[in-house]
């Protein structure tokens, strides 16, 4: 016949946990001992171990310690009511964690961080709108940027992103010739395609194309994006590409 009380060494070969975990919550008062001896040790009956496994379980909801002390002093009912709200919440955190193991994957195996709905549910803005962003702080005040925004709003977004599909598709056939000279004719009829395609957008005179150029080859989420579509160094490919078109 086992004893009636568990000693602190007790509770420790039953649950696992540390007595310095025990004497803490002793201390914050959340599980306290059922009996103290004369020396000062602490003993527990089975209730309390019973009350224990309850916070240990609790404590794997994700609930903090206050929570969890709070959550002891509810009916039974409203406890019950906590516990719906925080399975909710869980698989809040279950469908986020599986956005963020996706956008890992995908980043991993060589999708641009531009392309990752990582921020799609959080605070932060998508990356592409963090891109049209910035780029209406540097370039918002000039006429390109004003003639490529009215031009944007003027295009419904199905035909928009059809453009940006037609540019990417312009990417990878520049990408299919990297090994040949950037002033071949097979690599300017492809930058003479991309320039037409940004014409659609915005004036592109040689200034404009000269920035494009060297923040192509300079921003290292652009050089970042464009190996997706080749291993080699496309965006200095691009770059002298564009530069050797402009002369």
């Amino acid at each position: 016949m086992k004893k009636p009380l568990l000693t602190v060494n007790d509770i420790v070969q039953i649950t696992g946990i540390t007595s310095r975990t025990l004497h803490y919550y002793d201390r914050i008062d959340l599980f306290k001992p059922t009996h103290l001896t004369e020396k000062g040790y602490r003993l527990y009956d089975r209730s309390s171990l019973e009350k224990l496994q309850t916070i240990l379980f609790l404590k794997e909801l994700d609930f903090s310690l206050k929570d969890i002390a709070d959550f002891l002093k509810l009916p039974k009912q409203e406890q019950q009511q906590t516990l719906k709200k925080q399975r909710q919440t869980l698989l809040s955190k279950k469908q986020r964690l599986e956005t963020i193991m996706a956008a890992l994957e995908e980043y991993v195996s060589g999708n641009d961080i531009s392309h990752l709905q990582i921020f799609n549910t959080t605070s932060a803005l998508p990356l592409k709108e963090q891109y049209a962003n910035e780029a209406r702080w540097v370039y918002g005040e000039t006429e390109a940027y004003k003639s490529y925004n009215a031009t944007l709003e003027q295009i419904c977004p199905d035909e928009r992103e059809k453009l940006f599909s037609s540019m990417e598709e312009i990417f990878r056939q520049i990408a299919s010739c990297i090994h040949q000279d950037p002033s071949s004719d097979e690599v300017q009829r492809w930058i003479g395609e991309w320039k037409n395609m940004l014409m659609q957008f915005m004036p592109c005179d040689a200034e404009l194309l000269a920035c494009i150029a060297h923040t192509y080859k300079f921003d290292a989420r652009f050089k970042n994006y464009f190996h997706q579509y080749s291993n080699e160094d496309l965006a200095d490919f691009l770059y002298r590409g564009i530069m050797h078109n402009i002369k």
